[in-house]
């Protein structure tokens, strides 16, 4: 199977060719620039590869939760790819992305990634015997002392939630929390499986996962 990958939900841009369970990536780190970047990442993976778009099975995206105008420039970037090159899209959760860089089978994993405004995104991850992982209940997004996993034994912890938030890192110590930003390579695992399983959609309805819809601080009226 051929699948191509991208994410550009929070400062790091990437993109990721999966081939016969092989992968050809690109990575840049930057805080911005994701929409001048990312076609040329995605040119580059498809040159080395020698492929077109074409000759893919589907295209994978990070579809959020991340910062809205990135999560945005991924949605985007795949209809067009993909409208185009009349091929399949599927969107991949960023918090599962993080999930599958640590995930073990059998284990349980949180993952806390940094939302702004005093809150963090966060989710649980059930790591399957086929080494991949599955959401163990819904995501959410709030203050880092409304993270509550219930009585479920935890066995990792990772995303860029813990280093951001101290009282969360102290919370959950004994995890020894990972800190760690989605990569379009897991995108691409994760979307490879849901491709295998028939879950591929039009382009048309590629959409993003947010979370919240409050992404301005209302400021004080002047008197």
């Amino acid at each position: 199977m051929k699948v191509l990958a991208i994410d550009t939900a929070t400062e790091r841009c990437s993109v990721a060719l999966r081939i016969d369970g092989q992968s050809i990536d690109r990575v840049i780190d930057t805080p911005r620039g994701h929409a001048d970047l990312i076609l040329k990442l995605v040119n580059d993976v498809l040159i080395e590869a020698g492929v077109s778009l074409r000759d893919l099975d589907g295209i994978a995206y990070g579809r959020g939760p991340g910062g809205f105008t990135g999560v945005r420039i991924a949605i985007g970037v795949v209809q067009g790819l993909a409208f185009g090159a009349d091929r399949a899209t599927i969107g991949v959760s960023n918090l599962a992305a993080v999930a599958q860089q640590v995930a073990k089978p059998g284990e349980r994993i949180l993952v806390c990634m940094d939302a702004r405004m005093s809150e963090v995104y966060w989710g649980v991850f059930d790591c399957g015997a086929d080494g991949l992982v599955t959401a163990a209940g819904i995501e959410q997004v709030g203050a880092p002392s409304t993270v509550d996993v219930g009585p479920a034994e935890l066995h990792r912890a990772a995303g860029t939630g813990f280093a951001a938030y101290p009282e969360l890192n102290e919370r959950f110590a004994a995890l020894a929390p990972v800190n760690l930003l989605p990569r379009a390579s897991e995108i691409a695992v994760l979307g490879e499986a849901a491709f295998t399983r028939g879950e591929g959609q039009a382009a048309r309805d590629a959409q993003p996962i947010y979370l919240r819809d409050n992404v301005a601080i209302a400021r004080k009226p002047m008197m």
